[in-house]
């Protein structure tokens, strides 16, 4: 008999004793397969439930923490880490291995049906203990003065990422990164002291837009392919006519027939802190959404500046998300936002969304920050003889 084919023998004996109610025979089986057979993961799994029949737990956890170095995806080593959490009242941790367990279940699709319903049982004592976690929690802030209602919405935005409920983006420009400021998804209207002047204008600069509208291919596809770089994140919008633009001010030059059709429009901007950078910056333009499209998630070239929507026309059924954060665009109320986030937007109505935008500087820099930044944009555009994408 080979060396193998005895081991594999021992095995069976080890496990007919656990079927036998003969917890001590197989414990001292499964210890004599573990040392001459380290890395078999059922010979650990075997220890550990030989260990558990004799209530040996500090046996059973070294036993199931080998088996976990063997093998990470073992189910069955993973709902009993779990239960064992739970049965000593240890929630978190009985939380973490149970969502281990479902986790992992859930992607190996080709389990038996009994271990199946264990990874079910796992999903289910998850949300118990996430539920209990929750009302715990709440019930300590609620005692110590928070009011969702009135307390710092930036504390109960913090509850929702330690309660799962929102994911953590950071900034993730492609091109520039400047360090130390703010991850914010979006900015306030109040924290802007110029811009209900720029709202106010909001019909003017309408009646420009909807002139615009009726010229003939006066918009062109936002997202336009040169060669030089790869569009791959935006997908079937490359050269489409489905998000398109209105460019009044690009790559910081005037569009001269445009800005002949928006004078009020330009007077309106007067009053913002438009980022300026030769060759680079501000965009000023009417950004077009068609019914039914949608902007993938994609990220600015830097956070060193915010981006400004004003919305002019919005149908139902628009939406923009930046980061783990949805807000709807009100005609005449300005969204600010950080695009160096992740962000997407879509229009599910059946008619067009326009929004005026425009780049402005981050409130955090300094003058000094800003002419730096403003002298870095240029010299790259300057070195390529083309803006920086």
């Amino acid at each position: 008999m080979s060396e193998l084919a005895g081991m594999d023998k021992r095995a069976q004996a080890g496990a007919e004793a656990l079927r036998r109610g003969r917890p001590d025979a197989a414990r001292d089986i499964y210890l004599e397969l573990t040392g001459i057979w380290p890395s078999n993961a059922e010979a650990w799994h075997g220890l550990a439930l030989a260990c558990r029949a004799l209530e040996e737990t500090d046996g059973e956890m070294a036993a199931l923490d080998r088996l976990l170095a063997v093998d990470p995806d073992h189910i069955a080593a993973l709902l009993m880490k779990a239960d064992h959490f739970a049965r000593t009242g240890d929630g978190r941790a009985a939380h973490a291995f149970y969502s281990e367990a479902a986790t992992r279940g859930t992607a190996q699709p080709g389990i038996t049906p009994s271990l199946r319903a264990e990874v079910k049982r796992a999903e289910r004592e998850r949300e118990r203990l996430s539920t209990s976690f929750d009302h715990h929690l709440e019930a300590a802030l609620a005692k110590a003065g928070f009011d969702p209602a009135r307390s710092s919405p930036r504390f109960a935005r913090s509850l929702d990422l330690l309660f799962g409920r929102r994911k953590i983006y950071l900034q993730s420009p492609t091109a520039f990164y400047f360090p130390g400021l703010p991850q914010r998804e979006f900015y306030e209207r109040h924290e802007f002291s110029w811009l209900s002047e720029l709202e106010a204008k909001t019909p003017a600069i309408r009646e420009e837009l909807l002139e615009v509208l009726c010229q003939e291919a006066a918009f062109e596809p936002y997202v336009r392919s040169t060669g030089a770089r790869p569009k791959r994140e935006y997908g079937q919008l490359l050269d489409s006519p489905e998000w398109s633009a209105f460019y009044i001010i690009r790559f910081g030059e005037m569009v001269e027939d445009a800005a002949r059709l928006c004078p009020a429009t330009l007077e309106a901007l007067r009053c913002a802190p438009l980022c300026e950078a030769r060759s680079r910056t501000p965009a000023v333009l009417f950004s077009a959404l068609r019914p039914g499209a949608r902007i993938p998630p994609h990220t600015g070239y830097t956070n060193a500046r915010l981006i400004c929507h004003l919305p002019l026309i919005v149908p139902e059924g628009c939406g923009l998300r930046v980061g783990s954060e949805i807000r709807a665009w009100r005609e005449g109320e300005a969204l600010i936002f950080d695009d160096s986030m992740e962000h997407e937007a879509w229009n599910e109505s059946g008619e067009l969304r326009v929004v005026l935008l425009f780049d402005i500087w981050r409130p955090e820099l300094t003058e000094e920050e800003r002419s730096l930044v403003a002298a870095t944009l240029s010299a790259v555009a300057d070195y390529d003889q083309r803006p920086w994408d």
